[in-house]
């Protein structure tokens, strides 16, 4: 069964970056396709990023320049760094590996000053 634990949300000012982490079991990690999700108070669940297992990714247009999806195959994690962060990149982040309909808890990301 496939596991999924995001990590690495909080409270950020304008401006600042965190960086997210989802840590994977239950699947081959190294030919996982992976998408970052979020879903802001009130609103529906909405993509954010994909990696490829070849390295290849692809952003939604509101955080292209300013968020970067990576992985660590050998710890079976995912990475989403975001900078440059905005009060309407507030939500829940989610991730989730394509082809599996499993989902994490999510960690709070909350862009305030």
């Amino acid at each position: 069964q496939v596991q999924l634990v995001e990590s690495g949300g909080g409270l950020v000012q304008p401006g600042g970056s965190l960086r997210l982490s989802c840590a994977v079991s239950g699947i081959n990690f190294k030919i996982s396709i992976v998408h970052w999700y979020r879903q802001a108070p009130g609103k529906q669940r909405e993509w954010v990023a994909q990696l490829n297992s070849g390295g290849t990714t692809y952003y939604a247009d509101s955080v292209k320049g300013r968020f970067s999806i990576s992985r660590d195959n050998a710890k079976n994690t995912a990475y989403l760094q975001m900078n440059s962060l905005k009060p309407e990149d507030t939500g829940v982040y989610f991730c989730k590996l394509a082809g599996s309909d499993s989902w994490g808890q999510g960690t709070q990301v909350t862009v305030s000053s």
